[in-house]
């Protein structure tokens, strides 16, 4: 498969030491070439995977001093032809670059495009790249590691072995079908079920931790909800550290929903203070109520703020009945004037966990942080080796567990052997798919139209 020849600016825009140009495809070393005047020798005669010191121009403008590094397929990131200007990390200065690497023949890389080519040339399977672009926004440890996992293969080596057993018992199935004389079949459903279940298993604890998984990557949509003037605005600032929400004695200040990401070790809160619920006849009030309440709708994890210096209020009750089959903590806030209600007479009434907090000291917020850990499983899933966080392989993982359950429902219903290749393909078919194979043009572009440019 040949390409044209692509580039792009593959560091960060902003003001720095280094800043990297690159440039892939056939022609990347030509295109370059008029461009890079080296100490001596011309770049067409340089040596692969070398890096040397020379000059980048335009014409006879000099744009800037860089080292540039020549990689020849197939041992670079795209397996392909490879030239990476490293030049000094100004905006400015990238630019220039980047425009007179396009005037010479090269063409603007798409978001993504160089991880795309990865994948097509077969140096990354599908589920490869898109741990790319995991670990380059990941924002925890726990989540570095998971992705760095998948890019070295962990999810890939397993779902291959899967695969494996699938097609060894289709094939041995069908080559039976056709020649019965010398396979014998007599027992052999048995062993499709054995299979079959073990690996239903594997898929089924693989989902179990998959939405508690994707939580690495994209954190916990979590709403901080409650009365007017109960702190939660206050306690929104407690958690980031800084003042974002205005706080005063008014109640009904917040109007909008305020949405900011704050990280508490392997823990990211993707925190919404909404607006106080309550009926009120301000019109710019209500909207933002509308909003508190889509918040909610939206959240996985509710943070509901009493105040708890009084009594478990209706009001307080018509707020809990919101948060209905969601995972909820109450926090009596303003512990430090004296809680109405023990947080052990509420958890027990209640149903739910209750913490007692101070939004102006901090103090219980770290039970409570803890507790959202066990809520989603943060130290169990540390101890797995695998853990799912994509949302497509979770899908296609469902359709081979759903496949292999019909192969078992075959089995046992005692129908005749032929049919359980057609599971037993659609099973193998529904993995191959995580790892790119067999899968549409049309998708392969919007995964890596995701991607950030350069990458």
């Amino acid at each position: 498969m040949e390409f044209d020849t692509i580039a792009a600016i593959s560091t960060g825009l902003v003001p720095g030491g280094i800043g990297i140009v690159r440039v892939s495809g056939p022609r990347a070393v030509a295109v370059c070439e008029p461009l890079v005047r080296l100490r001596k020798g011309a770049l067409s005669g340089s040596a692969a995977n070398h890096l040397y010191y020379g000059k980048i121009t335009d014409g006879e403008t000099v744009l800037d001093e860089a080292l540039i590094a020549v990689l020849k397929a197939p041992h670079s990131y795209t397996a392909e032809d490879t030239v990476e200007l490293q030049c000094h990390g100004g905006p400015y200065v990238l630019n220039r670059v980047l425009e007179a690497v396009l005037k010479a023949g090269a063409r603007l890389a798409e978001p993504g495009e160089f991880t795309k080519r990865a994948f097509l040339n077969g140096r990354l399977d599908l589920s490869e790249a898109e741990a790319v672009m995991d670990l380059i926004s990941s924002h925890t440890e726990l989540a570095r590691e998971t992705a760095l996992k998948q890019l070295q293969g962990a999810h890939s080596e397993k779902i291959r072995a899967m695969r494996a057993v699938i097609l060894e018992k289709t094939a041995y199935l069908e080559a039976a079908l056709d020649d019965p004389e010398h396979y014998e079949l007599e027992g052999f459903a048995d062993e499709v079920s054995s299979a079959a279940k073990a690996l239903r298993d594997e898929i089924q604890g693989m989902l179990r931790l998959a939405d508690n998984g994707r939580l690495l990557t994209e954190g916990v949509r979590t709403a901080i909800i409650g009365c007017p003037n109960v702190g939660k605005s206050s306690l929104l600032n407690r958690l980031l550290g800084f003042e974002r929400a205005i706080v005063t004695q008014i109640p009904g200040t917040t109007r909008d929903t305020i949405e900011e990401s704050v990280r508490f070790g392997d823990l990211v809160l993707r925190l919404s203070d909404t607006a106080g619920i309550r009926e009120s006849e301000d019109t710019v009030e209500r909207i933002g109520i509308g909003r508190a309440r889509e918040a909610i709708r939206e959240a996985e994890l509710i943070l509901l703020l009493t105040d708890g210096s009084k009594p478990f209020s209706k009001d307080d009750e018509a707020l809990l009945a919101l948060c209905g089959g969601k995972k909820c903590l109450l926090l009596l806030n303003k512990a430090d004037l004296g809680l109405a209600e023990t947080p052990e007479s509420l958890e027990k009434r209640l149903k739910l966990p209750c913490f007692a907090v101070s939004a102006l000291s901090g103090s219980g917020l770290d039970a409570v942080l803890e507790k959202i850990r066990e809520l989603f499983c943060l130290s169990e899933i540390r101890q797995q080796p695998l853990i799912v966080t994509n949302i497509r392989h979770k899908e296609l993982l469902r359709q081979a567990e759903r496949s292999l359950s019909c192969v078992l429902d075959t089995v046992e219903a005692g129908a005749p052997e032929d049919l359980l290749t057609i599971d037993l393909m659609d099973a193998y078919r529904a993995l191959g798919q995580i790892l790119g194979e067999e899968v549409e043009e049309d998708l392969i572009n919007e995964i890596f139209g995701k991607f950030c440019m350069g990458k």
